[in-house]
């Protein structure tokens, strides 16, 4: 995909066929300044999973999120030349899949954690002669709108998509700017990238934190540590708990439970109404986000779907078991849903959300599935579900807690949002040269 091209080009700058770019930019093909390799193949007696003879990277083990993921990896007993070796700074591409989204996913080789390893065939690899330019930079480039991997992938007779890697050598054009603006976009880059990872980082420690929080919560109360030892416990079905907690059943605590169900989809005055209706999939943690789709009060009252009013917990018992979630607005819900009515002057529901989100009772719900195209959780069950009921101060304190580390979570995944925009936006335009770093003063170790 080309970026958009503009007839005047501005200043300094020129028409290319890449759109326009600095007059000290080339336009080169790829080639020129990456060796592309295919990956290797191997016969069956090759090849084990005992760990003997070299790890080979193949299109399992790399990711999504820009990481090679060393599981699941056969070892190769053949020899491997030195050239089909991986490297540090070689960028490794997925070249073969059965989706058309996975081709070109690539990632770049910051470190060699397994001594040594090579690569398999139906993916490629990348390595950029540093003389020419910055490996970074032409990572980030391969990985922006100038590059559509759709465009050199051809669907084979078995139906997996295959990248023609010989088209991609022959015809992909690149934008070159001089090499210390090529540092200079790929440190501006690579900062944004850091802090998003370091973002990621804070986001799985907190949740850590989180799961390490519940268990002691749930098990001694808001105490702390040293006080632990002076917590007299009593065993239940769910687990030791505090001598002075109740142990209860969901049926016990909650006024009514109501079903949901989905209006009939061929029905349009049934629809785009102004009644939020709502499945499984838009529980978020203990929250319900606004409805998936709207109905109409027709909709609503011809079918046998129900309204929820705000401030009640909805359970997915269908598809999504074991979800729970608060609704902060009156809301339908669909028959994967069960509204779970409770008084929140004796019960605290961010309290009964977070316990019921436990593993123990997550565990207790799987364990009561029925069914087998879909399963659910009968109504009975759901009943029986067990709880661990403190006093209602106590109840808070706890949900206070577990709330403040939710907020921490949701904020550092903003960020993490805010970032990965941030990023795609600089990659837009550093690589036009819409934004330029030419002038930008770096320390050495910032290139």
């Amino acid at each position: 995909m080309k970026p958009p091209t503009n007839n005047t080009p501005p200043q300094g700058y020129k028409m290319t066929e890449l759109g326009a770019l600095p007059e000290e930019w080339e336009i080169i093909n790829l080639d020129k300044i990456i060796d592309l390799k295919r990956g290797i193949s191997w016969r069956k007696d090759e090849a084990n999973k005992e760990g003997i003879g070299i790890p080979v990277i193949g299109i399992p083990n790399i990711k999504e999120n820009g990481k090679i993921d060393f599981k699941d990896t056969y070892f190769l007993t053949k020899n491997i030349s030195s050239d089909k070796m991986v490297r540090i700074n070689d960028i490794l591409f997925v070249g073969s899949s059965g989706s058309i989204k996975n081709i070109g996913r690539n990632v770049l080789i910051k470190e060699i954690q397994q001594n040594k390893f090579t690569y398999a065939s139906f993916t490629f690899l990348g390595r950029v002669n540093p003389l020419n330019a910055n490996t970074v930079y032409i990572f980030y480039l391969l990985n922006s709108l100038f590059v559509d991997y759709g465009r050199y992938t051809r669907r084979a007779s078995d139906g997996k998509y295959n990248f023609q890697l010989t088209q991609f050598k022959n015809e992909q054009k690149i934008p070159l700017p001089p090499l210390p603006e090529q540092q200079k976009i790929a440190s501006v880059l690579s900062a944004v990238q850091e802090a998003k990872e370091k973002t990621e980082a804070v986001i799985k420690a907190t949740k850590a934190l989180k799961k390490s929080m519940m268990k002691h919560l749930f098990t001694y109360g808001p105490v702390s540590p040293e006080e632990v030892e002076n917590i007299q416990l009593k065993e239940t079905e769910i687990g030791p708990v505090p001598e002075d907690w109740e142990v209860v059943k969901l049926g016990e605590v909650a006024e009514s439970f109501i079903g949901g169900g989905t209006p009939p989809t061929d029905i349009k005055e049934y629809w785009n109404g102004t009644v939020h209706w709502t499945t499984s999939k838009k529980i978020n943690d203990l929250y319900l986000l606004n409805g998936e789709k709207k109905i109409t009060e027709k909709g609503l009252k011809e079918s046998s779907t129900h309204l929820i009013p705000k401030d009640n917990l909805i359970i997915g018992t269908r598809v999504g078991v074991g979800k729970v979630a608060i609704n902060k607005i009156d809301i339908a819900i669909s028959q994967d849903l069960t509204g779970v009515f409770i008084d929140n002057k004796k019960y605290s529901l961010e309290y009964l959300a977070y316990q019921i989100s436990t593993v123990q009772i997550q565990k207790y719900l799987k364990e009561c599935t029925r069914g087998t195209t879909i399963k659910g959780i009968p109504r009975d069950d759901l009943k029986r579900l067990p709880l661990q009921i403190p006093p209602l101060p106590i109840q808070q304190k706890i949900a206070s807690i577990l709330s403040a580390i939710d907020a921490k979570i949701e904020a550092e995944e903003n960020k993490k949002k805010a970032l990965e925009e941030l990023f795609k936006s600089l990659l837009h335009n550093l690589m036009t040269a819409k934004i330029r770093v030419n002038n930008l003063k770096l320390n050495e170790k910032d290139i």
